[in-house]
């Protein structure tokens, strides 16, 4: 898997894995249709593009996701 190196406010750097479709759709239990269709109202995170027709999400932004709505329910 590829990884993002981001810095944060704190000067210490935190590692975020892209995750690819297949590995969403495991993690989060939904298949391709509704994780577009959420991305497109505003309620799943949206994808970066690798090149191509190539997308990859954050794994910590799909963590997060699922923990906000773990927390939500």
């Amino acid at each position: 898997m590829a990884e993002q190196v981001r810095d944060t406010d704190s000067g210490t750097q935190n590692v975020s894995r892209l995750i690819r479709l297949k590995e969403v759709q495991h993690r989060v239990g939904l298949g391709r249709s509704t994780i577009y269709r959420w991305i497109s109202e505003g309620h799943f995170p949206r994808p970066v593009q690798l090149g191509g027709h190539a997308v990859a999400w954050q794994e910590s932004e799909v963590e997060e996701w699922i923990r906000r709505r773990i927390q939500d329910s």
